[in-house]
């Protein structure tokens, strides 16, 4: 037994023994209630690694006396699915089975369209109880059907309070560690490099376990963790729920003007491996979008730092990835010519190919000119100022207008300016 991983030989076979989540296995919780009275219903587990989703699942099918049947996404096709279902069809109601069976799909994310569409009917008419795991948002990855019949449950990471029992529990239930010398002195650095993940927090002390000799004490503290452990993990997954989190944090950050926060989860996406050169688009698209025409030089060095990282690439390039990050969280901001073209297009869309003005057509052949092509256009630069008034809409949206100018400097003396040009009573061609 002692040769199992130590985060095999801890895991719970009860509700008892779970820790965390008690907003689904409380009592009183959801879960539990469902537990309690032997009713099971479908649901999918939507969490990080090593929160319990398997463990849970494992538990539900044991205290409810129901059947345990598994798939995983990575290596089951469709008919593997239907040989389990039509298992379970012949267990249902049968005299060993309390509950109805329950078919644990692993990474659910990870079923086809098919594969899932497969499961419905058997789902849907009480065959099975499916209980999904999944790491990713189940509303990208589960077709709708299948997340009608299916409600979805959030699993947490494991907070301090957590860890702090699990460690507890490990080093007085477990066979190998409760009769090693453990020596707790500070759980910083254990608690930071498991990031809320119990199996990592259970690998940490098996690798401490393992790498302390036989009539040494164990001893958890920083320093100790930091040299057996030599790197830091990071928890962010470039193609998961975590990478999307994270960047919509950055973006949020620098729209909200907050460059701690921004320079913050820049770094949280450099030390998790997040490509620079998917960074700096980033940064181009919220020079263009959020700042605008409040600052036009913030385009510019978001495209100068686009340059430099091909150029540089890491780790340096994390240095002007900073400095243009810092640049545009303080920067004033404008969102003006982002709406003005998304309003633009909405017209397009609801008014469709209205006529260009005959003034302001292109002329090329005398035919064309003897229709009217062209005809009284006048040319800006012939007046003064550069300017004269005319009509360059349409005429059914004459008058109509697509950029609203926000309230900063730079875009109050545009508006100023057009102002003086379009609406001002004396706004003659000299303005």
């Amino acid at each position: 037994m002692s040769n199992q991983p130590l985060a095999e030989r801890m895991r719970p076979h009860t509700l008892d023994q779970y820790i965390g989540q008690k907003h689904l296995v409380g009592e009183g919780s959801i879960i539990r209630r469902m537990i309690d009275s032997g009713r099971v219903s479908s649901f999918i587990l939507w969490g990080p690694p090593g929160v319990g989703k398997t463990t849970l699942a494992r538990i539900i099918a044991n205290t409810t006396k129901s059947s345990f049947h598994t798939l995983s996404a990575v290596t089951s096709g469709v008919k593997d699915v239907r040989e389990v279902i039509d298992r379970c069809r012949k267990e249902s109601g049968g005299m060993f089975s309390a509950g109805r069976p329950i078919l644990f799909i692993d990474e659910i994310h990870r079923f086809s369209k098919s594969q899932q569409d497969s499961l419905l009917g058997a789902v849907e008419d009480g065959t099975v109880t499916l209980i999904g795991a999944t790491t990713e948002n189940p509303s990208f990855e589960v077709i709708r059907p299948l997340l009608s019949r299916a409600q979805v449950y959030v699993l947490k990471p494991l907070d301090e309070n957590d860890l702090g029992e699990l460690l507890r529990q490990t080093l007085e239930r477990d066979e190998v560690i409760s009769r090693r010398d453990v020596r707790v002195e500070e759980t910083a650095a254990l608690f930071r490099y498991a990031g809320g993940d119990a199996r990592k927090l259970l690998n940490i002390i098996d690798l401490l376990e393992q790498s302390t000799a036989h009539g040494e004490p164990i001893v958890i503290n920083d320093r100790t963790v930091t040299e057996r452990l030599q790197q830091n993990p990071q928890a962010y997954d470039k193609n998961g729920e975590m990478h999307y989190d994270i960047i919509s944090a950055f973006i949020k950050s620098v729209r909200g003007s907050d460059p701690d926060a921004a320079v913050y989860w820049l770094a949280r996406m450099i030390a998790g491996g997040e490509d620079p050169e998917f960074i700096a688009r980033r940064l181009v698209i919220l020079a263009a979008e959020d700042i605008g025409l409040a600052n036009p030089n913030a385009l510019l060095l978001a495209n100068a730092t686009f340059d430099a990282i091909m150029k540089i690439g890491m780790p340096e390039g994390r240095i002007p990835l900073a400095e243009c990050t810092i640049y545009l969280a303080t920067s004033a901001k404008s969102n003006s010519a982002y709406m003005a073209i998304n309003n633009a297009l909405a017209e397009t869309s609801a008014s469709g190919d209205l006529p260009v003005p005959l003034h302001i057509r292109n002329a090329p052949t005398s035919l064309m000119k003897e229709l009217g092509y062209g005809t009284n256009y006048k040319y800006a630069h012939d007046y003064p100022g550069n300017f004269v008034r005319q009509q360059f809409l349409p005429d059914k949206l004459q008058g109509h207008r697509f950029w609203h100018p926000c309230d900063n400097q730079a875009e109050n003396v545009l508006a100023r300016r057009q102002y003086d040009r379009w609406q001002a009573p004396d706004g003659d061609s000299d303005k």
